[in-house]
C-alpha cells in the first residue's frame, strides 16, 4: 500500500496578518507558519491505514519555500511518514488550485500511489479544490468530505459528510484520491524516537520552475483591509417623503429589497 499525503504550510492562528506595502499579499516577515489543520488529519489517517495494513509507506508531498516548508516536512516525518517530496518554490503566493494540481500531478505521475489524501481545504485560501483536481488529472476515483475509511485489497469504503446532518457511505476502486474532513481522527504528536529518526529519512527536492508551465488561470490583483466608515443621514419632510427615501436607500444603497 503506497499512500501519498498532501500537506501545506499556513499562517498560525495567533500570527499577525498585515497587508504588504505593495498590496500584493500579506507581510510574512512576522508570520509563524504551521501545518494546515485538515492536512494533519489526512496524515494521521494515512499513518493509521498503513498500520492496519501492516505494510506499505506514507509519502508526504508539500510545495513551498525551503525554510517554512522544511519545518512541517520534518514534523510529518517525525510522526511516522516514510519519506517526503518537496516541490521547492521561491514565490509562495499560490492562488490557482488548477495550476497547483497540475504541478503536483507532474511531480507524482511516476509514483503510482494507491491512495492520495489531502485536507478538505486550507485555512488561508480555503478553495478546497486542489485534491479533487489532482485525482482527476491522475485518473483516480475521488471522494470529498471523508469522515471514515475502511480499506480492502481492491477498494476503499468511505463515509462522506453531507448537509443537514446526513452521511453517505461510498465504495471506491483503488487508486483513489480523498479529501479528509477535520475531526476524522486524533492526530498524534511526534515522539522523541520519531524526531531522531526523521533526520535519516529521504526528502526529495523538485524544482517548481521545472514543473510549472507558466499558464496561471487566476491570480490576486490586490489585497487590502476593509475600511470601516459611518455615515448618518437625517431624513426630513413629511411621513410619505421619509418612507419614500427609506425605501430608496434599501433598494439602491443597502440592497435589501
Amino acid at each position: 500500500m503506497k499512500i501519498g499525503v498532501l500537506i501545506k504550510q499556513v499562517p498560525g492562528g495567533d500570527s499577525p496578518l498585515r497587508v504588504s506595502s505593495d498590496h500584493s499579499w500579506i507581510d510574512e516577515t512576522s508570520v509563524n507558519f504551521e501545518t494546515n489543520e485538515s492536512d494533519s488529519y489526512a496524515l494521521e489517517e494515512g499513518l493509521q491505514l498503513r498500520e492496519k495494513k501492516g505494510e506499505g509507506e506514507v509519502v508526504v508531498i508539500s510545495m513551498g519555500p525551503d525554510g517554512r516548508t522544511q519545518k512541517i516536512i520534518k514534523e510529518a516525518l517525525s510522526k511516522g511518514a516514510n519519506r517526503c517530496i518537496h516541490i521547492v518554490e521561491d514565490n509562495a503566493r499560490e492562488t490557482d488550485p488548477l495550476q497547483t494540481a497540475i504541478i503536483f500531478a507532474k511531480a507524482l505521475k511516476n509514483e503510482r500511489f494507491d491512495l492520495i489524501l489531502s485536507g478538505l481545504q486550507s485555512l488561508d485560501l480555503g478553495m478546497g479544490q486542489t485534491g479533487v483536481i489532482l485525482g482527476e488529472l491522475l485518473g483516480m476515483s475521488i471522494a470529498t468530505l471523508v469522515m471514515a475509511t475502511e480499506l480492502t485489497n481492491e477498494s476503499i469504503r468511505v463515509k462522506r459528510e453531507l448537509e443537514s446532518g446526513w452521511f453517505q457511505w461510498v465504495t471506491l476502486p483503488l487508486p483513489a484520491c480523498l479529501s479528509i474532513q477535520s475531526g476524522l481522527n486524533q492526530p498524534r504528536y511526534p515522539s522523541l524516537k520519531g524526531i531522531m529518526g526523521a533526520k535519516k529519512k529521504e526528502i526529495k527536492p523538485l524544482s517548481k520552475s521545472e514543473l510549472f508551465d507558466g499558464n496561471e488561470h487566476q491570480s490576486i490583483t490586490r489585497v487590502y483591509s476593509i475600511q470601516k466608515a459611518k455615515q448618518t443621514e437625517m431624513i426630513s419632510g413629511d411621513v410619505n417623503q421619509q418612507i419614500s427615501r427609506l425605501v430608496d436607500v434599501m433598494k439602491t444603497e443597502i440592497k435589501v429589497l
